[in-house]
């Protein structure tokens, strides 16, 4: 659902990309308020599971394919602010190094993904815990709630096509819902898939947390679940080898097929409004690291890339706003 250049006109894309600045940076305050230091490495690991989930590309019916947006996973675990912060770190390094997204157009797949899909869908998964307790409230909840996210961000990025005048709404806004009800359900099933297999492993990071953190004692680390020990230095290596293998081994296994937007954009006839060259050329165009003669390869290597670069930034970004977490 990455909007390229051209899709979008002047008016749209600026006013698109004020809100989404405005909110990346309410997350960014709000963040740093509620984050827990125990859990930047989960950030850091969030933000390069969730890059190299996007790669993998899943076929969802004739000629079209989806992939993870992973708002809804990513505020489950880290709230819904760092969770904001994580997904828009991924667009940006997203757009930047692979362009995938237009620069015009960036404001407008954060305000859609980041903001609007994880808040969005966070706001339903604990309205269904609020129903269903316990852990089979916390999966259908991330599940339902996942699948409501693709299903908003697809709304909105409907009404900024329309807004645009780049289709019709009467036509487009039944399209894009349309076959993003589809890709919803595989959101909605990786979603509740890893939060699962976490729940097994780890079941105390979906323990809720989204509250101002309290200073902790001089002789204590700050700690929202008692008893609970920090993340160690192997969660963070292990958490980061699982994200590089997904990127380096499956990714050029994905289905090739366009994604929701796209094929919406060849069935209405619109796909000729996307800039034949992107505004701002990135050094590692569609995913394909240059230099390499085969194609599965050079998507490995740009995965990998990709991987570590998400990681190491959304880790930086959470130690800005922790500053006086202890180390990990």
């Amino acid at each position: 659902m990455h909007i390229p250049d051209g899709f979008l006109d002047a008016k749209t894309a600026l006013s698109a990309g004020a809100i989404a600045l405005g909110g990346l940076g309410f997350a960014l305050h709000r963040a740093g308020r509620t984050l827990p230091p125990r859990r930047i490495p989960l950030m850091g690991l969030s933000a390069s599971f969730i890059f190299a989930a996007q790669m993998l590309n899943f076929p969802v019916g004739v000629g079209t394919s989806g992939h993870l947006m992973g708002g809804v996973l990513a505020a489950v675990l880290l709230g819904p602010s760092p969770a904001v912060v994580v997904m828009a770190a991924v667009l940006i390094v997203q757009c930047l190094m692979f362009s995938d997204g237009g620069i015009t157009a960036l404001g407008a797949n954060v305000f859609n993904m980041a903001i609007v899909g994880a808040v969005g869908g966070y706001a339903v998964y604990r309205a269904v815990c609020r129903f269903i307790p316990g852990l089979r409230g916390q999966l259908v909840g991330a599940a339902f709630g996942a699948w409501c996210s693709t299903v908003l961000a697809s709304v909105c990025c409907a009404g900024e096509l329309a807004m645009s005048g780049t289709a019709k709404a009467s036509i487009v806004l039944p399209a894009m819902v349309h076959i993003h009800m589809v890709i919803g359900v595989g959101e909605a099933l990786i979603t509740a898939l890893v939060l699962a297999a976490i729940a097994r492993t780890r079941p105390e990071l979906l323990s809720g947390f989204e509250a101002p953190i309290a200073a902790a004692p001089e002789n204590e680390q700050a700690n929202p679940i008692a008893g609970r020990p920090a993340f160690g230095m192997s969660f963070l290596i292990y958490g980061l080898l699982i994200s590089l293998g997904l990127a380096i081994f499956v990714s050029p296994l994905a289905s090739s097929a366009p994604d929701g937007l796209e094929k919406v954009a060849e069935l209405i006839g619109f796909e000729h409004a996307a800039a034949e060259n992107p505004v701002l050329a990135s050094p590692i165009p569609d995913y394909e690291m240059p230099g390499f003669s085969s194609a599965a390869l050079a998507t490995a290597v740009a995965g990998a890339a990709g991987t570590v670069v998400v990681f190491f930034l959304a880790l930086l970004l959470a130690r800005i706003l922790t500053p006086k977490a202890s180390s990990v």
